[in-house]
């Protein structure tokens, strides 16, 4: 019987690695390219950042963070798992440094910006010891796993602090740069996250008391095979609709139509962001347009065995520097010249699932529309966005509340950040958002999510931990043989 020794992990946060402050006199005038930047008593040096950030970006797809196997994980594929996370992480980090070393400085001086940009630093440097050779042994990679809980709680206040810093600077940056600089670094921002919660997933799955339940069938770290739209979007409803009544006193209906039942492999978490930002819309719309007698309605729809393969798409991508969002041309040629049998979800038709969200709020006026995905579009007025950048929630703590929700509880209404966020979340793997308005009636918004090959076949794939198992008792029955 296959044995496993069961290895326990004690998240305390990591000591931060700090460097003494420099003591030596700046020459005076100063040399620009010393200033080019905030300082930072982060330890790592601008050299390795400018080596880091130039190295191939791959893409991330949903196939790779599956590959590894279902939980429990043995002790190889866990360390497979640390090891594919570090080859990502530290390439985008150092990426997204230079991107906020390339802003105004005024901009990146900002105490909310310049706070995002030391949490970067802070972050690569904790990365520095361990990418510079591999992960071999189950204690290095507990250190590693502990360094990935430190770098989610680090970056958890990302969006709401780079909103309020970005609002405060807004006299010294065009809303097109804004909205430009924001989209690739949330885009990017989503991998990287993701790439840490998915291995410190599958290590809490894999180790301590979790190692000895039964695994959960449905669930490869934070994918869900089993996913059901029906679901998010009640439980949503549920959120948004209580927040509407503290704000307005009622509470508009909901009514789910289409394939109720249908499901597909994603990301709840990421679900539940978007749709909650759309029903928030619907909501808010609907109510004070004055016809909450209306019902929103939601439908939904699972589209048919498409031809082409997600690794067909990535092939016939090509990446410039506009969709410049979280992989270079030179890591998707890379990524997509591998063996083709390493990566069979790529190789399969994914299900796609469609919902339609409308609502008879009196639709979006034309001169709104051209401006629904810039970040610095909102539909609050000018005292309510000043209060909602320095922190205050001013008379709109019913729509704070409900934005808080998939942003960690920190508030990002009034920032205009809901659309092209939701957006962002839904693109990343492949899906996407569209809209239909009809000034004067109401609104269609349809939501387009991707999945991951065939999920039956995920779903009926024993763990890992089972898969080696299985294989060690072949091994042995044709040694009998």
């Amino acid at each position: 019987m296959w044995k496993r020794t069961i290895q326990r992990c004690s998240f305390s946060t990591t000591a931060r690695r700090w460097t003494a402050p420099e003591t030596t006199q700046q020459p005076f005038p100063p040399d620009i390219n010393e200033w080019s930047h905030p300082p930072s008593n982060a330890s790592i040096s601008d050299e390795e950042v400018y080596r880091l950030a130039a190295k191939p970006r791959q893409p991330l797809t949903l196939a790779d963070l599956v590959k590894h196997g279902k939980p429990p994980l043995p002790d190889a594929a866990l360390l497979s798992s640390a090891n594919f996370t570090l080859s990502r992480l530290p390439a985008r980090l150092a990426h997204r440094i230079q991107a906020l070393r390339n802003l105004p400085f005024i901009v990146v001086a900002n105490p909310n910006v310049s706070k995002i940009y030391n949490n970067y630093l802070h972050s690569l440097s904790t990365l520095e010891p361990f990418y510079k050779k591999s992960i071999t042994t189950i204690e290095e990679e507990i250190k590693f796993t502990e360094v990935m809980a430190d770098l989610v709680r680090t970056h958890s206040n990302t969006i709401p602090t780079l909103a309020q810093g970005f609002l405060q600077c807004r006299k010294y940056i065009d809303p097109a740069e804004v909205t430009r600089f924001l989209d690739q670094h949330l885009r990017a921002r989503i991998g990287t996250r993701l790439c840490a919660e998915q291995h410190l997933a599958l290590h809490m799955a894999s180790t301590g008391d979790a190692a000895l339940q039964p695994p959960d069938p449905s669930h490869v770290g934070v994918i869900d095979l089993a996913l059901q739209p029906a679901s998010i979007v009640r439980q949503c409803e549920s959120f948004v609709a209580e927040v509407c009544e503290l704000k307005y006193g009622i509470r508009p209906s909901l009514v789910i139509n289409g394939e109720v039942d249908a499901e597909f492999a994603h990301i709840p978490m990421h679900v539940e962001y978007i749709i909650t930002e759309l029903l928030k819309n619907a909501f808010r719309a609907t109510i004070e347009s004055g016809n909450e007698q209306y019902p929103i309605e939601v439908t939904i729809a699972s589209a048919p065995d498409v031809t082409t393969t997600k690794l067909d798409a990535l092939k016939k991508l090509s990446v410039t520097e506009s969709t410049n969002h979280d992989f270079s041309q030179d890591g998707l040629e890379e990524y997509c010249s591998g063996d083709d049998s390493e990566m069979p979800p790529l190789k399969t038709a994914a299900p796609c699932i469609t919902l339609r969200i409308r609502d008879r709020g009196g639709g979006i006026s034309a001169e709104a529309l051209p401006n629904i995905w810039s970040y610095s579009f909102t539909t609050f007025n000018k005292e309510e966005a000043d209060e909602a950048a320095n922190g205050g929630n001013g008379n709109s703590e019913g729509l704070n509340a409900i934005a808080a929700s998939g942003s960690n509880q920190s508030s990002i209404a009034g920032l205009g950040y809901g659309l092209p966020l939701g957006r962002a979340y839904a693109e990343y793997f492949g899906g996407g958002i569209t809209l239909q308005s009809m000034y004067g009636w109401g609104t269609d918004v349809y939501l387009t999510l991707q999945g991951i090959g065939k999920m039956d076949d995920l779903r009926k794939r024993p763990s890992a931990f089972k898969e080696l198992e299985m294989e060690h008792r072949h091994e042995h029955k044709r040694g009998k043989d």
